[in-house]
């Protein structure tokens, strides 16, 4: 068994032509988020796959084999679920409800332009069907997203650097103390100029 603990995501680097020569290797969502597992690529290779944990392996990725060898991952169709909007009655708005309502029972979704899928749940479809939205069921590969906060994902940079939020500076306000009130009493020495009338 050849073994496998490097990814290089996307093949990122590597020259086109070297990617298509190596062998290839096609796996279904349930494997690709696993970081330990063992499979076989189309030259007929055992291979064992030990990768960081957390890691999530995409379709386009390359693996590196201890060998110095490379593998391409292809997500292989598995069935999946497709959700679209109702073309009659519906809008594309209606998609963005529904992965709303997805996402808030935590089910691993990819997001397109015009559909979504999730892996097959009949009552998550009837639920979508009484929100008016299509539901069909195909064999895919399968993409879902990543969670914002997740450990061991992709880096897929856009080709800019974020900058930092500029530093925010002091804002000065000026404060005029008002003067103290004076307070008469006992040893207050000074006279008062009382400058009211007193009728009697």
């Amino acid at each position: 068994m050849l073994t496998v603990n490097k990814l290089i995501p996307r093949g990122q680097g590597l020259a086109r032509a070297l990617v298509n020569r190596a062998p290839t290797v096609r796996l279904d969502w349930d494997v690709r988020q696993k970081s330990r597992f063992d499979a076989t690529d189309s030259s007929g290779r055992a291979l064992g796959v030990f990768l960081p944990r957390g890691t999530v392996v995409r379709g386009g990725d390359v693996l590196l084999a201890e060998d110095g060898s490379f593998v391409a991952v292809l997500a292989a169709p598995q069935p999946v679920m497709v959700v679209t909007a109702c073309a009659e009655h519906g809008s594309p708005f209606d998609l963005t409800r529904a992965a709303y309502h997805l996402g808030n029972r935590h089910v691993p979704l990819e997001l397109q332009a015009d559909h979504l899928k999730f892996e097959p749940d009949h009552v998550l479809a009837d639920m979508l069907r009484q929100m008016h939205l299509d539901v069909a069921s195909i064999d895919a590969p399968f993409e879902p997203e990543s969670g914002a906060y997740a450990a061991g994902g992709h880096d897929h940079g856009h080709g800019h650097e974020h900058a930092p939020a500029p530093a925010r500076k002091p804002i000065a306000i000026a404060v005029k103390a008002a003067p103290a009130p004076h307070v008469h009493g006992p040893g207050c020495n000074h006279g008062h100029d009382h400058d009211h009338g007193h009728s009697h």
